[in-house]
């Protein structure tokens, strides 16, 4: 693959034809599967039971992506513990939701996805603000043999036009299926590579926000990340295809597969959620003092697997001395668990936790 890079990438929408039989086909498929996980959704009675547990399911696949590990519980014990002295790729996971979460509070309040916005993601992932790459040296390599395999355009103008033409791609409306859209906005960005570091994590962002801009979904709780962690040889293979001869089918039938699949995925994870949350929802109806239980409470159990007294607190819950209360008592009758973390008790919802571990 030639080092020179590559400034004459073309501009969208592709010149050839993308929707072709086979692509159409997997997007009916993949259309539906996004319908029923969006119908689903909706019917929940509180969509920040399953957001918060999702989407940092999804900040730890995308991260793992880029070879950036951390385990569940380190995750969770930050959040839990609000610690300012994190390892740094957990740092990293949480700057990951967090970048999400801005990028979806824009588009719901502007209803575009500009520029501006992509750089506010890339900025937010990766805590500065070197902004667009300026300077030529930036390439993709084989970490195995070290062979460049694609070299993204180098000049900052060339990078600008293209943001800008990719902005235009992106809120405008024209007849071709989202689905098919997704996949080429993201081979696009991909391809332009503008930051120096975090452009696989925006790109995947810039995926599940296109949906929710488009109306495909409500919230952004579509994670592809799964599916291209088990399938991240065939992403790079058809990636580099593309640099080399622009086969759209392959790329998008790949993408839409992706989409379906994970759609099925989270679909049932949700599914398996609530249904837990409905099992303990009953014990505590059965097994908890008629002045303890509330939905409200039982609920915040299932915002994320770990939890302490001043989250009951602050939901307006209890105040503190009873909400240490209550909480002893779900450990009593076994919905919770508890350990020490430095001066605080924790309390785990380990059914939940083994859950989102799957």
């Amino acid at each position: 693959m030639s080092e020179i890079a590559n400034n004459s990438l073309p501009v969208l929408p592709p010149k050839q034809e993308i929707e072709t039989k086979n692509v159409l086909k997997h997007a009916i498929s993949s259309n539906r599967e996004l319908a029923r996980l969006k119908g689903y959704c909706s019917l929940l009675p509180n969509d920040s039971i399953l957001l918060s547990s999702i989407i940092l399911k999804e900040a730890s696949a995308s991260s793992e992506i880029e070879n950036i590990i951390t385990t569940q519980d380190a995750l969770y014990k930050a959040i839990v513990a609000n610690e300012r002295v994190l390892d740094p790729a957990t740092k990293e996971v949480l700057s990951y939701r967090s970048a999400l979460w801005l990028g979806y509070n824009e588009i719901k309040k502007s209803d575009i996805l500009r520029v501006n916005t992509i750089l506010s993601i890339q900025e937010e992932l990766e805590q500065n603000t070197a902004g667009l790459r300026k300077l030529p040296g930036t390439s993709l390599v084989n970490d195995t043999t070290g062979e460049v395999l694609y070299t993204p355009p180098d000049n900052e103008e060339v990078i600008k036009n293209l943001l800008a033409n990719l902005e235009k791609y992106i809120n405008s409306d024209d007849e071709i299926d989202y689905l098919i859209k997704m996949a080429v906005i993201h081979y696009q960005f991909e391809s332009i590579h503008p930051f120096y570091d975090g452009n696989g994590r925006t790109g995947r962002i810039i995926n599940v926000l296109y949906l929710v801009l488009k109306g495909l979904l409500d919230t952004p709780v579509l994670f592809l990340s799964s599916y291209i962690i088990k399938n991240k040889t065939q992403y790079y293979r058809l990636l580099q295809q593309m640099h080399k001869s622009e086969n759209w089918e392959d790329w998008i039938v790949y993408m839409l597969k992706a989409v379906e699949d994970t759609a099925k995925e989270t679909y049932k994870i949700i599914s398996d959620i609530m249904e837990l949350l409905e099992t303990t929802i009953e014990v505590c109806k059965s097994r908890l003092p008629k002045n303890i239980y509330s939905k409200e409470l039982i609920e915040l159990l299932f915002v994320q697997p770990y939890t302490k007294i001043a989250f009951l607190v602050e939901a307006g819950i209890a105040e503190r001395r009873t909400a240490s209360k209550y909480l002893k008592e779900l450990v009593l009758i076994g919905v919770l668990e508890s350990f020490r973390l430095g001066k605080e008790t924790i309390f785990v919802n380990r059914p939940l936790y083994d859950l989102l571990k799957k």
